[in-house]
């Protein structure tokens, strides 16, 4: 099974990434454009037929390595 894991900050944490993107923007002359976040996209495929069991692989992943889950937080698709 494909599965597509999105990782993006909390709400609330600053985003440094995000800000230097924003201000880069508006040097380029992209005007009104705010609130730049910067995240994560992971592909990750498991040979793992269950969709349950896969699904339980993919958040033990996401909660032990993939995302640090005090300040990201993480969704994913199973395709």
């Amino acid at each position: 099974m494909k599965i597509k894991i999105y990782i993006t900050l909390k709400a609330g944490v600053l985003d440094p990434q995000g800000k230097a993107v924003e201000h880069a923007l508006g040097a380029l002359g992209f005007q009104g454009v705010e609130g730049v976040r910067i995240g994560k996209y992971i592909e990750v495929v498991v040979k793992e037929p269950d969709r349950t069991k896969a699904e339980a692989q993919v958040k033990s992943m996401c909660e032990k390595v993939l995302a640090n889950t005090v300040i990201e937080s993480y969704r994913y698709d199973i395709e």
